[in-house]
C-alpha cells in the first residue's frame, strides 16, 4: 500500500477547492490565515494550517506534496477592488523571473508594490519549484491571466504540461456566470481544459452526441422550480453579527408575491451600473467584499427601492456558489458573505481538477 498523497491548498479559504477534491475522493491540507475561514474549514472537516502562505517555509513539506492548489487573494486585481495590481504587474513579473532563477526578491518587490498583496500571486510558483508536485491547479480573476501565462512558461521549462485560460463557471453547472483564469499543469500526463457540460444555448442532439445541458438558473438551483409559482423560500439574512434582523413585512410579502409570478430579479450591487439578472438566468459573479456589493432581490423587476429590496441570504449565496446544503460558514454575516464570494465554486473546482484526476487518483490508490 502506498502512502496517501498530500494535496496542498494555498490561500485555502472556506473550502471551495476542498469540496471539489472530496467529490474526486481526495483530501487537502489548506494553508489559510483568516480566522473565520479557518473556523469554517474546521467545522466542515477540512485540515488547515493557520499560517501566512508568504511566510510559511515550503521546505517543511519537501517530498510530501503530490498536488498543489492555489487561489491567491484577488482584491488587488479584481474589477470589484481598487486594481492596484495593475500598477504592480511588472513587479509581479519580475518576481516570477527571479524565482525561476532561484533568487528570492519577494520582500524587496513587495515593499515597492502599490499594494503588498499583489506579490502573493507569485507564491504558487515558489511552492511549485520547491516541492515539484505531480500536478498543479491555480485560479484567479481574469486580469491575472498574463501572470499565469508567465508562470506556465516557467513550469514548462521544468517538465510540466500546462494549460492556461479563462473558464466560465456557468459552463460547468454553476448557476453563476463567474469567469476566472485557471492554470492546470501536470508532470505525468498531457493537460487540456475541462470539457464543458453546460451551455447557454444547447441546441439539438447531433450525430456526434447529445447536446450539452442548458445553463442552470438561480430558480433551479434554489429549488424555486421552473413554474410560475415557485415555492417561497427567502428568509431574513440575519444581522451582521449572525443574529436575527428585522425583516420588513411589506418587503417579504412583495418578494413572495413576485416569486409566485416569476417576476423578480437579483441586483448585484447598489451601484448605478449594477448587473441585474432574472431568476430564470444564472447569477452574475457574486461579490461581497465591499459595501457597494449589496446583492439583493428586487420584486417585479424594479431597480428602485420601492418596494423594499431583500438582501440575499448566506444560504442562498452558498447555493449559488454550489456549496453543499448546510455548509457551516463561521464568523459574522459579513465574514460569511466574504468567504462565499472569494471561494472557488466547488462544482467548478471539480471540473478543473478532473483533467488532473487520473494521475492524482492513481497516486491515491
Amino acid at each position: 500500500m502506498t502512502t496517501r498523497p498530500l494535496v496542498l491548498d494555498l490561500f485555502a479559504g472556506p473550502g471551495g477547492w476542498s469540496e471539489g477534491l472530496r467529490t474526486l475522493g481526495l483530501r487537502d491540507v489548506g494553508i489559510e490565515t483568516d480566522p473565520a475561514a479557518c473556523a469554517t474549514r474546521a467545522a466542515a472537516g477540512h485540515t488547515t494550517i493557520r499560517a501566512d502562505v508568504a511566510a510559511y517555509p515550503s521546505t517543511a513539506l519537501l517530498r510530501k506534496v503530490s498536488g498543489l492548489i492555489a487561489s491567491p487573494p484577488c482584491q488587488t486585481f479584481s474589477a470589484a477592488g481598487l486594481r492596484a495590481g495593475n500598477a504592480d504587474r511588472d513587479l509581479c513579473h519580475q518576481g516570477l523571473d527571479d524565482l525561476a532563477r532561484r533568487r528570492d526578491t519577494r520582500a524587496t518587490l513587495r515593499a515597492a508594490c502599490t499594494d503588498p498583496r499583489s506579490m502573493l500571486v507569485v507564491e504558487p510558483l515558489r511552492y511549485a519549484l520547491d516541492l515539484r508536485p505531480d500536478w498543479i491547479a491555480l485560479e484567479e480573476v481574469p486580469a491575472v491571466a498574463p501572470l499565469f501565462a508567465h508562470t506556465a512558461g516557467i513550469l514548462r521549462e521544468h517538465g510540466y504540461s500546462v494549460w492556461t485560460g479563462v473558464l466560465n463557471a456557468a459552463n460547468y453547472g454553476v448557476p453563476q456566470t463567474r469567469r476566472r483564469a485557471f492554470l492546470l499543469a501536470s508532470r505525468t500526463l498531457p493537460v487540456a481544459p475541462p470539457e464543458p457540460t453546460h451551455t447557454k444555448d444547447p441546441g439539438p442532439d447531433t450525430l456526434f452526441g447529445p447536446a450539452l445541458k442548458p445553463w442552470v438558473s438561480m430558480a433551479d438551483a434554489l429549488g424555486w422550480g421552473a413554474s410560475d409559482r415557485p415555492t417561497p423560500t427567502v428568509t431574513a439574512g440575519g444581522g451582521k453579527n449572525g443574529g436575527p434582523e428585522p425583516f420588513p413585512t411589506q418587503a417579504r410579502k412583495a418578494l413572495v408575491d413576485a416569486q409566485r409570478r416569476g417576476a423578480w430579479v437579483l441586483r448585484h450591487s447598489n451601484r448605478a451600473n449594477a448587473t441585474v439578472r432574472r431568476a430564470d438566468e444564472p447569477a452574475a459573479t457574486l461579490l461581497f467584499g465591499r459595501a457597494s456589493n449589496d446583492v439583493s432581490w428586487y420584486p417585479d423587476g424594479s431597480h428602485k427601492p420601492e418596494p423594499e429590496p431583500v438582501r440575499i441570504t448566506v444560504a442562498e449565496a452558498a447555493t449559488l456558489q454550489t456549496f453543499r446544503p448546510g455548509y457551516p460558514f463561521q464568523g459574522t454575516k459579513t465574514k460569511q458573505f466574504e468567504q462565499i464570494g472569494n471561494a472557488v465554486p466547488p462544482l467548478l473546482a471539480t471540473a478543473a481538477l478532473r483533467p488532473l484526476a487520473p494521475a492524482a487518483l492513481e497516486v491515491a490508490a
